[in-house]
Parts: structure tokens; C-alpha cells; sequence
């Protein structure tokens, strides 16, 4: 006999929950799908960038190093990283670094977007799993409690059609926490990389002034 059962079936037999659970499956892909194609799309490359404006500078070619930047459009994101710290070199170090710093951040604010749901998700997803099996328990308990002849294979019947529900909590939770984690990792490595560039070329402007 076929014990098994199908996707559609597992999904009736967790109950309403498994309603709100589906929701935040739908979420959770639709936001890494989101990201993965933003970043894909986004040039997250730093090195040949600023080696080339690292050329002009050494080179005394301020100007031609802007118009260089500039010639880049929004989805080389360090390009207007760069472009702010050469624009604002006139204004001294200080000022600079903090342009350059703070249309950093705002370039990482547009690549985490979506983030918070993610960890959100991780975390919101198990305990609604959870919550959807207590609910199958009650029920489960309340069968037993009413029936003229209580046997191992009603009570098991009850406990296993409760515990799907966590078992697609944990799932949607593992499935949001390792995108996240992989997705923070670049991120993570192209703020290092920027904040590499940023040191690299602030001496090369001072040297020009």
C-alpha cells in the first residue's frame, strides 16, 4: 500500500495555517529572486574601477578621472561611490571621505532592501509552523477525547497531520536565513572593497591639491 502522500495533499492536511505559511513561501522566494536579479544586474565590481581613476590621479588628471565615472551608468554602483569622493575632494579630506561614505551607504541601503523581511520571515515562519501544529494537536486530542475506542494508529494519524505545518515553517525558515546569509556576504565584500578603494585613492587626492 502507497503511504505516500502529494504536495496538495500535505497542503490540506495542515490545516489553515498552512495558508499563511504559503504566503510567506511566496514572499520569501519572490524577495530572493528580487535581490539575486538586482544584484546580478548591479555591477558590484570595484578593483578595475578604481585601479583606472587611481591611474588618472597618480597621472594629475583629476577632470578626465570624473568624466571617466561619470561615463558609467547606475549599475556600476561604486562608480558614484568614487564620483562623489573626487567631486568633493576641493573641500578637504574630511569632507570627502563623508560624501564619498555617505552615498556609500545609501548605494548598501539599495542593495539590502528587503533584507529585514528575510530575517523577519526566518523567524516568523517557524513560530507560525509551530502554532499551526499546536492547533492540529488540540484537535488531535479532541478526537481522542470523544472516541468510543482509542488506538495507537488514531493517535499517530492526529500527531503527524499536526507536525506538517513546522516541518514547512522550518523549511521556508532555513530556505530565508541561508539567502540572506549568501546575500549579506557579498554585500559584505563590496562595502569592503569600497571602503579599500576609498583609502586608496584619498591620498592620491590629497596629493593633487
Amino acid at each position: 500500500m502507497d503511504n505516500g502522500f502529494s504536495l496538495i495533499e500535505l497542503f490540506n492536511l495542515g490545516g489553515p495555517f498552512m495558508w499563511v505559511l504559503l504566503a510567506f513561501s511566496v514572499a520569501t522566494i519572490s524577495i530572493v529572486i528580487e535581490r539575486c536579479i538586482y544584484l546580478a544586474w548591479h555591477d558590484c565590481r570595484v578593483a578595475g574601477i578604481s585601479a583606472k581613476v587611481k591611474e588618472y590621479l597618480k597621472a594629475g588628471q583629476q577632470a578626465q578621472a570624473e568624466e571617466f565615472l561619470k561615463s558609467y551608468t547606475n549599475k556600476q554602483i561604486v562608480a558614484s561611490i568614487l564620483l562623489a569622493l573626487l567631486q568633493n575632494a576641493k573641500f578637504g579630506e574630511n569632507r570627502m571621505e563623508r560624501a564619498a561614505e555617505a552615498e556609500a551607504q545609501e548605494r548598501l541601503r539599495r542593495m539590502e532592501n528587503g533584507f529585514n523581511y528575510l530575517t523577519a520571515l526566518s523567524s516568523i515562519a517557524p513560530l507560525t509552523g509551530f502554532l499551526g501544529t499546536v492547533s492540529g494537536m488540540i484537535g488531535a486530542f479532541q478526537s481522542i477525547a470523544v472516541a468510543t475506542d482509542v488506538n495507537a494508529q488514531l493517535v499517530a494519524g492526529g500527531i503527524y497531520e499536526a507536525l506538517i505545518t513546522t516541518v514547512f515553517g522550518l523549511i521556508i525558515a532555513i530556505v530565508a536565513l541561508v539567502s540572506y546569509n549568501l546575500l549579506i556576504q557579498k554585500i559584505d565584500t563590496f562595502s569592503a572593497e569600497v571602503s579599500k578603494s576609498i583609502n586608496d585613492l584619498v591620498p592620491e587626492l590629497i596629493g593633487n591639491d
